[in-house]
């Protein structure tokens, strides 16, 4: 039997072992619908006592997308010093691949509200035939449709050989009381087809380092921890890069670990991911 990561009752309990704390959104901080109030407190207060907290999304936009998320769920803007988010990786690819003035030719598969991701670039939407590049932010009905949706579509894409671009690696997120599917789900099964995929984002080294370095800006950044409910996203991504990271079971997982958080180690097991604690809800 697998075994699972200590409980910890409060993140006060072993905060003063790091120096900068890296903590998801989605599942941690809010739910799409509802705001954590007590993981916003344990961030500002680890804010206050220990050192700068970066606010690590899969959120298929810029920083400024995650702001005003905040402002529709009345989610202050004092817990955190930085955020970064996949979206706004993807974005400075896309201006790289704009950056010698040749228009890019862009088939976007996702929701209208992330089209600022691409906006005020040098880009063309186009349709499957005449694309260079797919950039896919998510599904454009996430409420009821699956990645086998998009089957016949990805075939389209498959023929041209066009490379996929995914601004959320995440298979699914929570909202409300549900799971939606994400941009991640698309991804993997464009991969599985044999199509060439481009990640940005948790779990991959280079958002994390970007949140070093954002960190960095405040503190020494010495002893970061990450915080987060994703097994394949956040804590992967931690152990990667020899992180320590707290799983918060009660996130995309919680329907299964709630009630039960000593399975949390066979979760973590069968993503081959390792934390230094769990905790059903984040709270200081």
């Amino acid at each position: 039997m697998t075994s699972s990561p200590p409980i910890i009752a409060g993140l006060s309990e072993i905060a003063s072992r790091y120096d900068t704390a890296i903590c998801d959104v989605w599942g941690v901080v809010h739910n799409g619908r509802t705001a954590f109030r007590t993981a916003i407190e344990a961030m500002r207060r680890f804010r206050e006592h220990r050192g700068p907290v970066v606010l690590l999304s899969n959120a298929p936009r810029p920083d400024y997308g995650v702001k005003q998320m905040f402002d529709r769920l009345s989610i202050p803007h004092d817990f955190y010093d930085e955020i970064v988010t996949s979206g706004g990786e993807a974005r400075a690819d896309l201006m790289r691949r704009t950056e010698s003035g040749s228009t890019l030719r862009l088939f976007h598969l996702g929701p209208t509200r992330d089209n600022p991701l691409y906006g005020g670039l040098n880009i063309s939407i186009v349709g499957a035939d005449e694309a260079d590049v797919v950039l896919c932010t998510g599904l454009y009905d996430d409420e009821n449709e699956t990645a086998e949706d998009y089957r016949t579509l990805l075939e389209s894409f498959k023929r041209h050989e066009l490379p996929f671009l995914c601004a959320n690696p995440d298979i699914v997120v929570q909202r409300g009381d549900r799971l939606v599917y994400c941009a991640g789900a698309i991804a993997r099964l464009y991969e599985s087809m044999g199509g060439n995929v481009i990640y940005y984002g948790k779990p991959y080294a280079p958002v994390f380092e970007a949140s070093l370095r954002a960190a960095a800006k405040h503190g020494p950044a010495l002893h970061p921890l990450v915080i987060g409910d994703g097994p394949e996203t956040d804590i992967i991504g931690a152990n990667r890069l020899n992180i320590d990271a707290l799983f918060i079971v009660g996130g995309i997982h919680g329907a299964e670990l709630l009630a039960n958080p000593s399975a949390a180690g066979a979760i973590l097991a069968k993503s081959g991911a390792q934390a230094i604690g769990i905790m059903p809800e984040l709270k200081w």
